[in-house]
């Protein structure tokens, strides 16, 4: 893969290579009305979508940083996206181009004041894995394997300008409305600035090591702060294969559901026992071992999950609550998703939806067991996500609403039913993690 020897880090330049894919855009949308008027509408809109996912991209893995992560966090979007995006941005997960080796060198020195050779005693400066915020090195000291993450120059400095240029696209993608929408940006640059902070994932990462190495089938790196610095991070060197090869070519049913188990009883422990949870639950995170055990990394997205909307989410995802309308609607306005200042037509129509949506999405939630390969019940959850994102009532509405915590913990739940699926994990039991 073809390495970056630059990355833009001022403001200016980053802008100014957005303006210039914008620019690209607008040559495509150009194409497409061409096109449909001589080829079928649906093929025409998905060569655009295609061409603009392309070009987007294109631009979003050489800025690297918060732009790429947004794309990463969209690319878990399936229900709401074109599948071209959905497609290309999912590259972001763990497939992004590495920075040059002399560009490897000279960012971990400015780190960490040395040399790579003066902390290890080998140290391979060609990245074995590139991601949208770091990526990762191979190094050996006293015959032992690391795993050095080095996070690319600029990234950090350049979180809040970086949204901002995305925000207008956000708003009109989720039709975010109100004076007050600026708090769910604001909680995404926090948790954007945390995951900079290498010092703080040191400490989420050993807090989720010790409260879950009891989990069957699952095993963590052991993490090195002396080999560590704000923006470096030393951990064991885990050998394994990403979940999204493992899938490709695993034919074995019984390991299936026992890495499934792991993986859900992993999420349903952090969420009800920790209160704080691996918000970053894609395939880029999780490899398989070759004793066919799930491997979890990447610890710098951790959402603590508050009791104001801990009690209030799950008793809303309860049959009993989901059936009664009194008990659903107050729970919908402790939630924030309906509002005070709603009228009507919004209080109607925000009642139905999610009364939809959690009647579905939640099923798994109402039974002993639930099997995660049954490709009905991910239909009618994407039909549904389309059904809505097409929806032109929804596109009048405000849709500024919902308890800010949901943009992460509705990211958890979507990506770990992604990943539930794409393992085709079955019988999968739900309230395993009570006896753990």
């Amino acid at each position: 893969m073809k390495t970056i020897d630059s990355i833009p880090i001022t403001k200016i330049s980053r802008a100014t290579k957005l303006v210039s894919t914008g620019a690209k855009v607008g040559v495509n949308y150009l194409k497409y009305y061409g096109d449909k008027l001589v080829n079928p509408k649906e093929e025409a809109k998905e060569r655009l979508n295609q061409n603009n996912a392309e070009d987007i991209y294109d631009s979003l893995k050489k800025l690297k940083g918060s732009a790429l992560k947004v794309a990463q966090m969209l690319s878990m979007e399936k229900s709401i996206l074109p599948q071209a995006y959905v497609e290309k941005f999912s590259l972001s997960q763990f497939s992004v181009p590495p920075l040059s080796p002399p560009l490897v060198i000279k960012t971990f020195k400015n780190y960490f004041g040395k040399h790579p050779e003066d902390l290890f005693d080998t140290f391979n400066a060609t990245s074995v894995n590139a991601a949208s915020i770091g990526q990762v090195h191979l190094a050996e000291k006293d015959g032992k394997k690391f795993a050095v993450k080095i996070q690319y120059p600029g990234v950090a400095e350049s979180i809040a300008s970086d949204l901002a240029l995305v925000k207008p696209i956000a708003i009109k993608m989720f039709n975010i409305k109100g004076k007050d929408s600026d708090k769910y940006f604001k909680e995404v640059e926090n948790k954007l600035t945390e995951e900079t902070n290498y010092i703080l994932e040191i400490e989420q990462s050993k807090a989720v090591v010790n409260a879950c190495k009891h989990i069957p089938n699952l095993e963590f790196p052991k993490y090195y702060e002396e080999l560590s610095s704000e923006r470096i991070i030393t951990m064991d060197y885990m050998k394994g294969v990403h979940l999204s090869e493992f899938v490709k070519h695993n034919k074995n049913q019984e390991i299936t559901n026992k890495l499934g188990q792991a993986l859900w009883d992993f999420y349903m422990f952090q969420i009800h026992n920790i209160r704080k949870v691996h918000a970053d639950p894609h395939p880029g995170n999780f490899l398989v071992s070759k004793k066919a055990k799930l491997i979890a990394l990447d610890f710098g997205c951790m959402k603590a999950i508050p009791d104001e909307f801990y009690i209030p989410y799950f008793e809303l995802a309860e049959k009993g609550s989901i059936d009664n309308p009194k008990i659903f609607k107050e729970k919908l306005y402790e939630l924030e998703i309906l509002r005070h200042d709603d009228s009507p037509e919004e209080i109607e129509f925000f009642s139905g939806m999610f009364h939809d949506l959690l009647s579905l999405f939640t099923q798994p939630f109402h039974s002993e067991t639930f099997d995660f390969s049954n490709p009905e019940f991910f239909n009618q959850v994407a039909e549904m996500g389309q059904r809505y994102s097409k929806s032109t009532e929804l596109r009048k509405m405000n849709g500024n609403r919902g308890s800010t915590h949901f943009i992460y913990i509705n990211r958890t739940f979507f990506g770990l039913y992604n990943l539930m699926f794409d393992l085709k994990a079955e019988n999968v039991k739900i309230n395993n993690f009570i006896n753990l």
